[in-house]
C-alpha cells in the first residue's frame, strides 16, 4: 500500500525513485488550492507534513514575513517540541539558514550547522534530536515571502527531484502570498476611499447646514431678546427648514451605505437597484442598457452605481412622477447614463441657474469629478426632469 501524506499526497518510494506523479499529483493539489482557499496560511500549513514526508524530515515550521519585512513569523509547525514551538514564534529573517535562503537564489538550503539555532532558542533540541536544516524559501519575483524550514535528525540528503519540486512549490505559494498581500493592500485603499467619502458627504450634506444653523441661533436669540417678534419668527423658520434638511440628509447617507453594491457587477447592482424601486415607491422604471461593453474599474461602478441611487431617491423624493427611465449609451467614447422622469420638473430653488443646488447633486456632482465627467440637470420639454452622466470610456485613475 502506497503511504501517504497529511493531505492525502502520496509519498514517493525512494528506493524506485518514483518522484513524478506524486509531484504532479501534489502541484496539481496545491495549484487547485489557491483558487479557493481563503485562509493561505491554513493552506502553508496543510502542505506542510508533504514536504516533511517529500524531504524525509523528521519535523518541520512553515513561516512567513511580518509587515516590517524584518522578521518570520511561525504560521504552523508539525513534530516540533511545545518549547520549541514557543522560542520560534518570531526569527529574525537574517537569522541562520532562513537568512541563507532569504539571500540565495537556490530553492532550498541545506545546513548542518544548526548552533546558531540553539544559541537562539536556547533549547537543546538543535544539535541533538535535530542536526540538519533545510529552508525551502517562498518568493516573488526574488523577494523572499515566506520559509518552510524542515529539521532531520540524521543527513539523509535531499533527491535531485525533490529538489525540483520544491522550486515549484516555492513559486506557486510565493506568488499566493504576494496575490493575498495584494488584495489586504487593496481592501485598505478601498476602505480608505470610502471613509474619505463618506467624510465628503458628511460636509456636504450635513455639516453645511449645520454651520447655517450655527449662524442663525446667535441671530434669533438677539431677536428674542429684544422683542422682534417678526425676525424672530423667520430665523426660527430657518432652523426649522435646515433642521428638516439635516435629518433628511443624514436618512440619505444612511440608506447609501446600507445599500451596497451587488458584487456581480454594475449592470446587476443597477437591475436590482430598478426592481426594489418599482417595489418600494409605485413609481415604473425602465432600465435600457445599449451600451456593447460596459467596461468600467470598480470605483467606476461604484461610483456610477451611487449617482444613478441619488437620481432615482430625488425622482422618489420632489417629483411626484408616475414614470421613470435609466438608459445607458456609448457614444463618441463617452459612456452617457440619463435618468428621466414624467414629473412636475425642477422647482427654483433646485434650478441651475439659480445657483442654489441641493446637496444631493453636490454629492453627485463630486462622485461625477472623480469619474473625470460631470452632471447636467434639466428639464424636459414636455414633463420631468432629466439627470446625465457622462465621463470617458475606458478604465483610467480616478480623480482625488
Amino acid at each position: 500500500m502506497t503511504p501517504t501524506s497529511p493531505t492525502g499526497t502520496p509519498t514517493p518510494n525512494r528506493s524506485q525513485g518514483t518522484y513524478k506523479i506524486p509531484a504532479l499529483r501534489l502541484l496539481s493539489e496545491i495549484t487547485s488550492s489557491l483558487s479557493s482557499e481563503n485562509n493561505l496560511e491554513e493552506l502553508l500549513e496543510r502542505f506542510l507534513g508533504t514536504l516533511i514526508k517529500l524531504a524525509g524530515a523528521d519535523a518541520g515550521a512553515v513561516r512567513v514575513l511580518t509587515a516590517d519585512g524584518k522578521k518570520l513569523r511561525l504560521v504552523g509547525a508539525l513534530g516540533l517540541p511545545p518549547e520549541v514551538v514557543e522560542r520560534e514564534r518570531y526569527i529574525k529573517l537574517e537569522c541562520g539558514v532562513c537568512g541563507e535562503a532569504a539571500r540565495s537564489r537556490q530553492p532550498f538550503q541545506y545546513s548542518a550547522d544548526v548552533q546558531i539555532c540553539s544559541e537562539r532558542a536556547s533549547l537543546d533540541y538543535f544539535g541533538h534530536r535535530c542536526q540538519h536544516v533545510v529552508a525551502v524559501p517562498l518568493r516573488y519575483k526574488g523577494k523572499l515571502l515566506g520559509v518552510y524550514n524542515l529539521f532531520m535528525a540524521h543527513d539523509r540528503g535531499v533527491p535531485e527531484e525533490v529538489t525540483l519540486l520544491f522550486h515549484s512549490i516555492s513559486e506557486h505559494l510565493g506568488m499566493a502570498l504576494e496575490n493575498a498581500r495584494l488584495t489586504r493592500e487593496n481592501l485598505r485603499i478601498t476602505l480608505m476611499n470610502e471613509r474619505q467619502m463618506l467624510a465628503g458627504e458628511v460636509h456636504d450634506s450635513l455639516a453645511q447646514t449645520l454651520a447655517f444653523m450655527k449662524m442663525r441661533l446667535p441671530l434669533l436669540r438677539k431677536a428674542v431678546e429684544k422683542g422682534d417678534q417678526e425676525k424672530a419668527t423667520k430665523y426660527l423658520d430657518d432652523l426649522s427648514q435646515a433642521l428638516d434638511s439635516s435629518y433628511s440628509g443624514l436618512r440619505g447617507l444612511i440608506s447609501n451605505f446600507r445599500n451596497r453594491m451587488d458584487s456581480r457587477g454594475l449592470l446587476h447592482a443597477l437591475q436590482e437597484l430598478v426592481d426594489n424601486f418599482q417595489e418600494r415607491t409605485g413609481i415604473s422604471l425602465d432600465f435600457n442598457n445599449h451600451t456593447p461593453d460596459l467596461n468600467l474599474s470598480p470605483d467606476q461602478e461604484v461610483q456610477v452605481f451611487h449617482i444613478v441611487q441619488e437620481a432615482l431617491a430625488n425622482i422618489w423624493k420632489h417629483s411626484q412622477a408616475q414614470h421613470a427611465k435609466v438608459t445607458m449609451v456609448l457614444e463618441d467614447g463617452e459612456y452617457v447614463i440619463s435618468i428621466e422622469d414624467d414629473g412636475i420638473g425642477l422647482p427654483q430653488h433646485l434650478d441651475e441657474s439659480s445657483g442654489q443646488m441641493h446637496f444631493g447633486l453636490n454629492i453627485m456632482r463630486e462622485r461625477a469629478h472623480r469619474l473625470g465627467g460631470d452632471i447636467a440637470v434639466h428639464g424636459r420639454q414636455d414633463r420631468g426632469t432629466r439627470v446625465a452622466l457622462s465621463f470617458p470610456a475606458g478604465k483610467r485613475e480616478p480623480r482625488p
